[in-house]
């Protein structure tokens, strides 16, 4: 029996090819808006994680973890009964789209990472006193109160250093509901509790079973997410292509949407 998966899901519907795109911490899916418009021809399917961004309490805790968050998104795709999909991630969201093709990839039939954690990158250098202060809901309440302000969310320790083009507006967004309800708080917390850059390193150590197409489309001067962990990642991961990006920072989805979803929609097609 699948279980029921609990939490918000954008599905652009249709019957063409099925793209699923997962996001970060403090971010939510409005994060990949600009590539899903330029996929119209795709099934598109982007869940909100509770990381954060989420505007609903998660309502079992226990699953907010690295492995709980990979297993959502495959049950996600059981209950919706499509396979062959393609996985993309970026942030966080990369990190658990690696766990998910090395804990339950039977559903999965490509996987385009864009910058994101990885190996013992896990928080990045600049967000390791975040994640130390987030590991508990008041800490995390103190970490984020200068992202109250358009100039504190352009700090190097909150948004500045991972977007190029996002407008203030998305970024109040994203940090809104972590900024206004403790419960969103707490379930951040509990997650950051629990990510330890063990969990990265393993799931890099089992990518050379993943024997199915992979894109890694990476900026190559992100200050967050070296392009040395994305040629890493492209010499273990067996099918990989490494695709260098010029102008962008990590959320490449916000800041080279036309590129990212010219290579989603080229990208060798599942089962080839």
């Amino acid at each position: 029996m699948v279980p029921p998966v609990e939490i918000a899901l954008r599905d652009t519907g249709g019957d063409g090819p099925v793209v699923v795109f997962l996001h970060g911490l403090l971010v939510d899916g409005s994060l990949w808006d600009a590539v899903v418009d330029r996929l119209p021809g795709h099934r598109c399917l982007v869940p909100e994680l509770p990381l954060g961004s989420h505007t609903v309490p998660f309502p079992d805790r226990s699953r907010l973890t690295m492995e709980g968050m990979a297993d959502l998104a495959a049950d996600l795709l059981d209950e919706l009964g499509v396979s062959d999909v393609t996985v993309v991630g970026n942030d966080t969201g990369g990190a658990i789209a690696q766990l998910l093709v090395t804990r339950r990839p039977e559903r999965v039939g490509r996987l385009v990472l864009t910058p994101c954690d990885a190996f013992e990158v896990f928080p990045p250098p600049l967000f390791k006193p975040l994640f130390l202060l987030g590991r508990t809901s008041l800490g995390l309440n103190l970490g984020i109160q200068p992202l109250r302000t358009p100039l504190g969310r352009r700090l190097p320790i909150a948004y500045g250093k991972l977007t190029k083009r996002a407008t203030d507006a998305q970024l109040r967004r994203w940090i809104a509901p972590a900024l206004s309800d403790r419960r969103v708080r707490a379930d951040a917390a509990h997650f950051l509790r629990r990510a330890r850059p063990a969990i990265t390193l393993d799931a890099a150590a089992r990518l050379t079973a993943f024997a199915k197409p992979a894109t890694i489309v990476w900026a190559r001067d992100d200050p967050a997410f070296p392009f040395a962990l994305a040629r890493r990642l492209a010499q273990v991961l067996p099918h990989a292509e490494l695709v260098e990006l010029a102008d962008s920072r990590a959320f490449v989805p916000v800041d080279a949407p036309d590129e990212l979803a010219r290579i989603v929609a080229q990208s060798p097609q599942p089962g080839s």
